[in-house]
Order: structure tokens, then sequence, then C-alpha cells
């Protein structure tokens, strides 16, 4: 294999090419919208703060300007740090004395954590799991904080059907887990949100998210006393006075005739375009008077944290950007605080929490910038006035003051860096933190520590250049905007799954473990050949942990906070394609390319509906896809695969099957092929191959194989064809999760396919998904989507201004496509190519050794249990440490421990089963 490596190349700037950023601070009404931006130069050093700034940095590693994670940011956080290791934060509450904080946690081996403020140590874990110090009947949590009753005594733990209640004891720890249950209503359970304790600590009053209400219940009894409608998924809550303030996500009730999409059962109000919400609100209930009207009040979109103090009650509006003052005498919004610090992006930025110091500071955690925005506040009415940023770990959450300390919990922490026996990382080996400091003063906010987050989040001046009134001359990625490029349509292969070792490790030639290397040159021959040809990247990586987040990351250029802080419960929704909640209303990569003018053509991606006639096994599907390839006529089955949201479902191909492993990726080329054929390719192509996903009717490497002969079948076609010289196709993983990676749990597998691509390099520059979701933007004039990808550099070094033609021809397979499967296709089973010399090196399924039959058929009853095949078929439902397990074991012909352990286990037995799957999992 003839690779030769680039040299590895640090893009840097001199001090005196130091760039000043520049903004505006716009002071206005009290009603109206407050601007936060202010002029800020950047510090000594390097000055330009794009993606190109990490160089050939690596994620997990901390360098000059701080630890690298995967969503283009370093974080170096102001204060003290803790880490945890027991999962992401999903909420946290300090105790009345200030002594202790309670977090919820989720992903991790935990459902909640109580730390000791003083000492800033873990004091006890409760959870499901035998290891926890005190044991409760679920882990699942809900996504808001659990909460003290007045005098400390209690601690209440919101979970899918209702409430565990705790005693809290003297020294800060909890006991005495009682059951708090609210039933379910016309199938949807209770997905309790928010509570608040009565002045008296007599009742507890409960957001009930998945039923719309709010419910009064009684502390000592746990009794139902009395339920109030409120708008769509209550979620955050504060007691003032005798008056309840809740906060909407899903916004008010649906108007007859409007457009909407569900969101658990309701519709609530949405876009016609992206499914996005287009409402938000704030339900007003008056506990001294039972006869009175629910009140509503008009605020921003997805209001998420209600926090009430001196008067005013603020309403974090997570996709609107901005903050909602109410004063609490009127009901009504009088200033509306916009959470912009950068002037090139106006969205993005998630604030999600917000506390107020007794000095008239207003702190707003920002958790996409991974900052806390500092304010001069005043009075409800008076506009506040910005002071400046703070920099956190990696996504904050809550904030709360005790005495002087200023204490955020950070739901992912320090990134997939928790401690692992097998000296490898997996993307659910995600941390969280809490860090903790004294406010500075202004000066020291504005001057010194704004800078820091500019830089750790790339925000320079000009990050958006637009396209030149001249016309620039066509160059495969533009240096702006809507310039022309060389290219004009552009593929975009989304996986399943897959850690850069499990695939690659075996490439001596880039950085790779091939202990790890479970799928090989000879399983996935036509991907090897590809990173021979067009080049190995072996420094690139997927942000999110799971399909959920990492299908938002490559569509919305996000992980949207609803999806963030649903991260390992997702009981109200784990796939976000027919839930509004989960729609930026910034849209999607689809809807920014119908917005520049350039055609789509989606192949299953961002899909959730699948109806298939009886009959459309993957046994007869198989065997469909070879009459297909022989006659060139259509398929005998007839499926039927749509999404919610129209923008998407009038580009798709509806016949071209989304997610289920009961379906083969030959049969998916197939569809895809007859419709390049007859009509050509759009200017943005989508297609979701998911077969590497793993867990159908066939062994693992028997689909992994399916999966790399569809995608180098694919390319082959295209590059064969009229199109390619004006061709990109990128290939990527949705996630890693599926894998170990001795870099990072985040690395994964891309390749970048295309005349204009580098050929026959090792590049081993950082690059991620959002900067190659940018280069997909800059190749077509798509507008970047929010902060994320317009801070990112497009992927310019991977192409090359001298186009090399030369198509990829496709390999065959050296795997069984067939192995594995209990009944036969009617066709007859594949035999790799008798003319490929290493063929007979790669058998896909052996019989399991009679030492450990009892074992793989606890396995084989595990896996028909979860949901990876039928029209209903989940993406993740199986609990992520389990599933890893299984692919290990078969891939290693139940020989051989999962990587830092001693035995073989039985499903129950796996460390980390107890992490909750997609039914409360992804």
């Amino acid at each position: 294999m003839q690779v030769t490596r680039r040299r590895r190349v640090q893009e840097t700037r001199s001090d005196s090419e130091g760039l000043v950023l520049l903004g505006r601070r716009v002071g206005r009404k009290a009603t109206l919208v407050t601007a936060c931006i202010t002029a800020v130069a950047v510090a000594t050093g390097t000055a330009v703060a794009e993606t190109r700034q990490f160089g050939t940095e690596q994620v997990g590693q901390t360098y000059a300007k701080g630890e690298v994670v995967s969503a283009d940011q370093y974080i170096n956080p102001y204060g003290t740090r803790l880490v945890i290791n027991d999962g992401k934060i999903m909420g946290s509450r300090v105790s009345p004395d200030g002594g202790h904080l309670a977090a919820t946690v989720a992903d991790g081996d935990a459902a909640l954590v109580v730390v000791n403020l003083q000492t800033g140590k873990v004091q006890q874990r409760v959870g499901s799991a035998s290891v926890d110090d005190l044991h409760i009947a679920s882990g699942a949590v809900g996504q808001e904080a659990p909460v003290y009753s007045p005098d400390g005594s209690q601690l209440w733990l919101g979970q899918s059907d209702g409430y565990t209640k705790f005693t809290v004891n003297p020294d800060g720890s909890l006991s005495n887990p009682v059951a708090v249950p609210i039933a379910a209503q016309n199938g949807e359970q209770a997905l309790v949100a928010a509570a608040v304790f009565s002045a008296d600590g007599k009742t507890v009053y409960g957001a009930v998210n998945g039923q719309n209400r709010v419910v009064a219940i009684d502390a000592a009894t746990g009794a139902i006393q009395q339920s109030w409608t409120v708008g769509n998924a209550p979620r955050g809550m504060a007691l003032v006075g005798g008056k309840l303030y809740v906060s909407n996500e899903g916004g008010r009730a649906a108007k007859p005739g409007e457009s909407t999409l569900n969101s658990y059962g309701t519709q609530v109000p949405a876009s016609p375009v992206t499914g996005a919400t287009t409402t938000g609100s704030v339900s007003v209930i008056d506990l001294a008077d039972a006869s009175a009207a629910v009140k509503s009040i008009k605020v921003g979109l997805h209001p998420t944290t209600v926090y009430a103090k001196n008067g005013a009650v603020f309403v974090t509006d997570t996709n609107s950007n901005d903050v909602s003052v109410i004063d609490t005498k009127r009901d009504k919004v009088v200033q509306t605080i916009a959470t912009q610090p950068w002037p090139e992006a106006k969205v993005g930025y998630e604030p999600d929490a917000v506390t107020l110091t007794d000095d008239g500071h207003l702190l707003v955690t920002l958790g996409r910038a991974n900052a806390v925005a500092v304010y001069r506040y005043t009075s409800p009415q008076e506009p506040v006035s910005y002071v400046g940023l703070l920099p956190t770990d990696y996504f904050p959450t809550d904030i709360a003051t005790v005495g002087n300390n200023v204490v955020v919990s950070n739901t992912r922490g320090i990134d997939a860096l928790r401690p692992d026996a097998s000296g490898a990382h997996n993307t659910h080996d995600t941390t969280s933190s809490l860090t903790q400091f004294q406010l500075p003063s202004d000066r020291v906010i504005r001057n010194d520590e704004t800078p820091k987050v500019f830089q750790q989040n790339g925000w320079t001046g000009h990050a958006l250049a637009l396209a030149d009134q001249h016309r620039a001359k066509p160059v495969a990625v533009p240096a702006r905007i809507g310039d022309p490029s060389t290219i004009k349509h552009v593929f975009l292969i989304v996986k399943e799954n897959r850690t850069y070792d499990q695939l690659f490790g075996d490439m001596p030639q880039g950085n790779g473990d091939p202990a790890l290397a479970q799928f090989g040159e000879n399983v996935t021959p036509n991907q090897h050949a590809l990173a021979s040809q067009f080049g190995l990247y072996d420094n690139t990586y997927d942000i999110g942990t799971n399909s959920a987040e990492g299908h938002n990351w490559l569509m919305q250029a996000d992980d949207p906070e609803y999806t963030e802080s649903s991260a390992g419960e997702y009981t109200r929704s784990y796939d976000t394609e027919d839930d509004a909640l989960g729609h930026q209303k910034s849209g999607f990569l689809w809807t920014g390319a119908q917005a520049a003018g350039k055609s789509v053509r989606d192949f299953g991606e961002f899909q959730q509906f699948l109806t298939k006639p009886a009959g459309a096994s993957w046994q007869n599907l198989y065997c469909d896809a070879k009459t297909m390839d022989a006659s060139g006529q259509g398929s005998a089955y007839t499926l039927d695969s749509t999404s919610p949201i129209p923008s998407l479902n009038n580009v798709s191909v509806t016949g071209y099957p989304k997610f289920d492993l009961s379906v083969p990726d030959q049969y998916r080329y197939e569809i895809w092929k007859q419709d390049f054929e007859k009509n050509g390719p759009a200017n943005l192509n989508m297609l979701w191959l998911s077969s590497d996903h793993t867990g159908g009717p066939a062994a693992p490497a028997s689909m992994v194989a399916d999966n790399d002969l569809a995608t180098g079948k694919v390319i082959d076609e295209i590059s064969h064809s009229k199109y390619w010289k004006d061709s990109a196709i990128f290939v990527v993983e949705d996630d890693s999760q599926a894998g170990l990676d001795h870099v990072d749990g985040h690395r994964a597998p891309i390749q970048i396919i295309s005349p204009w691509a580098q050929h026959g390099t090792v590049d081993d520059r950082y690059y991620t998904q959002i900067t190659m979701v940018r280069t997909i933007e800059q190749i077509l004039g798509i507008h970047p989507m929010n902060q994320k990808d317009t801070a990112a550099t497009p992927m310019t070094t991977a192409f090359t201004s001298k186009p090399d033609y030369t198509p990829f021809n496709a390999v065959p397979n050296r795997t069984s496509l067939t192995g594995g499967l209990s009944t036969p296709p009617p066709c007859g089973v594949d035999n790799p190519a008798p003319q490929d010399p290493k063929a007979s090196l790669v058998p896909s399924a052996v019989a399991v050794p009679p030492a450990e039959s009892a074992l793989a058929a606890q396995w084989d009853t595990w896996k028909s249990q979860q949901h990876l095949t039928g029209p209903n078929a989940v993406p993740d439902y199986a609990n992520p440490a389990q599933m890893n397990h299984l692919v290990w074991y078969q891939t290693h012909n139940w020989t051989t421990p999962y990587p830092g352990e001693t035995k073989i286990y039985a499903p129950n037995q796996v460390p980390g089963a107890y992490l909750p799957s997609s039914e409360t999992d992804g």
C-alpha cells in the first residue's frame, strides 16, 4: 500500500497578526431585546482561533490553551475542578445549608451523587446497580435537578414514573428511599421534571412533563392533592409568593388549523419546514385561588430553567438564545436578554441556567459555548449591562451561589476520560464535573477571561465571509460562502457507530492499535482500498455519545439542549425526528441547501417511519438485491420509509429503507443505484447505510462486510459516472460509541472521496463532524446553521486544485455476507470469490466452543429483546456496554475476553450493564 504521510503542520499566526473581535452593546427599552455583544481584543499569542488552531493536537490531551474536546473546543475552566466519574450530570441542587450538592447523573454507574462541597469529594452514589452506596429500583432520571425540602430533611428525585424521596441524614448522606408514583395517563408516562416545595415543606409541586400538567403532592403521604393543565412539556418551575411559574418547553397548546408536529403524543405548534417548535410559554398558577384559570406568558423558544429572586422570574429560552425577565407584580416579560457573545452567529449558545448574586451579577450558563455569561443587573425593568464571559468545563448545566462561591455543574466534564481498565476509550466513558470559583472583578472578566472563551470556541472576526461580488475562480472549497466550487454534487454517506481503531487499527501508516481492529482489512477491504487511494484520516472525531446525538450533529451541526439534557434517558424520545423538541429553529443541512437554491435527495437519513410487506425478511431482501443487480428490474417488495418533517419528506426516496437491521445494505445500494441511474444526483445527497451497527440476523463481521461492500459499490457507481468529475463523497459514522479506541472514544473513521480530494496521504490534522459539515456548506454555498459550524474551519487541506479523475473499483468482499444466519437465504449462502486469495482467511461466523454454548444462548436471548430489527427497530436501543461486549465475543469467536477483563461474561454480568438502554437510554 503506497501511502505518503503529509508533514505535520501547525498553522499559527504571529503575535503581530492578532485580530480584534469587534462587537457592540446596544441598550434599548426594557421591553425590547437587550443585545449583549461587546468589543473584545484577542490576547497575545496565536490569534487565529478557528479549528485550524488545533493543528495535529488530539482529543483528550492538554495543551497550552487547554484540553481538546471533540466539539472543536478547548476547555480550561476558571476556578477549581472536581471530576465526577459516574456519568453525565443532568441537574444539580445545593442543600439549604450550602454544605452538599445533589446531582442526577445518566449514562454512568449511578442515578444520583451527593457531593460534599467542603471536602470537594463525592460522598455517596445512589442507583440501581450493586456497586452503588444506596440502592433504588430504577436508575432512570429526568432532565431537571433533584430538590431539597426547605429544612433540608428530604430530597426528591424525579424519575420516569414519579419521584423517589429520601431522608437526608445529618451528615448530608441519603437514606430510606420511598417511591412516590404518578400513574400513566393515556399511555403517557409521568416523566416528571422540576419540583418545588411549599414554604412550609408540606407540599411538593411537580411538573409532570409527559402529561402536560402540574400536580400538588402531599410530602408526607405521596398522595396527589390537585392537578393543573399547563402548556406542552412543562419543565422548570419556581414558587414566588402564592404563584407557581412553570416553563413549557413545547410552548402553548396548538390552535385549530395551526401547523404542528408530534412530541410525546401531543401535537405542538411547529414550523411546516423544519418541524421545530414555534412557541414558548410560562404558565402561572395561582395557588391561593383554586378556581383561577392558569395564565400563560409568551416567552422565547424552549424555555427550560425558571429562577426567581427579588421580584423577578428569569427564564432561559434555550433555542432563542435569550433570557426572559418576568416582573412578578405584573406577570409580564419586561426584558429579554440576548445571550449572543459573538457577532458572527446569532444562535447556538444554548443558555440553560441562571443565578443572581447578592451584589447584582446575573450569571447565565451557555451550554454549547462552555462559558458563563456575566451581566450587571439592577431590577426587572432596567436593562442589564454585559460584562463578559468566564470559561467552564464541557457543557455547563446548572449554576448556584454558596456564600461567595459560585458552583457550576458541567454535564460532560472533561469528556470521555473516565478511567477504564482496558486502557482504551469509549464514548460512554463520559465524565461530568463541578467547577467552583469566587467571581472575579468585572475588569478581569472583560479583559482576561472573555478572550479565552473566544479563543477556546474559535470565535474570530470575519468567520463567515460571503461571496465575492466579482465571482472568484472556482475551487473545490471556496474561501467564501456562495463563491463557485468545482464540486457540484456532494454525497454524505452516514454509517453507524465504529471507532477508528475498529476499522483502521490494522493500518500501520496511521496511528492505530491493531489489537482493537475488530473489522480490519479482511472485513472492510473497500474502505481500506479507499484509504489507500484517497487518503487515511487518523485524527478525526465524532462528537456524539450515541445515535440520538450523532445524527443531530450531522444534520444540525449541533446536538440541541433537549437531546443533550436527555442524555442517557430518552424516555420521552430517543430519535428526535418525530419530536419537535429535538429540532433547532435554524433548520437542518438540507433546509440550508434548499435555501441556497440547491437540490436535495435523501435516502433514509433522519427518517422515522418504515413499513414493509409480509415476506420482506433479511434473507428475501438479500436475494431480491441479487435479482435487481442481475436484471436491472425494480424490487419485488414495496417498502415505504418516511419522515414527519415536511421539508425532508419532500426530497426523500421512500422506497429506500431507514434504519432496520433486517434490511441488508446490499438492498439499500440497489434501490439507490436505480434512482441514481434514472434521475442522476442532486446537489446534496444523503444516504444512511446502517448495517455496520451490527445486531441483525447475520454475524457482526458479515454485517460490517455488507456495509463495506455497499459503500464501495456506491463510490464505484459514482466514480464511473459522468458526474464524477464534479462530485465529492463524505463517508462518516454517526457516532463512534460501539467500540474502543486507544486515542479517544470519539475518534472515528472518515473518508473524503473525490477527484478534488487529496490522494495517497495520511492526514493527521484535527478534524471533526462539525468541520466536515462546514466543508459541505462551503462547497454548496449553504449558510452555517449556528455558532458551531460558523466557527469551524472548512477542510481545505483535504482537497487539491489538481484533480485526479481515476475512478474507484469496488473490491469483492472477503467475508461471507450471510454468515451467522439461522436460516439461509433462498438464493443460497454467500461465499467470497474463490479468486480472492485472502477469502479463506475470514470466517464470518465460527461455531461456539462447547464450554461457552450456554453463555452464548443467554446472549441470543438478550439480543432478541433489543429492537434491532423490524419496522420498529430503534438505533442503539440495546445497552451500549452489553452490545459492545457481544460484538467483541462474536468477532473473537467466543475465546477472548473484552479488553481489560479476565473472562467472558453473561449479559447481566457485564460491567456497565446497569447503564439504561434506550427504552430509557441510547
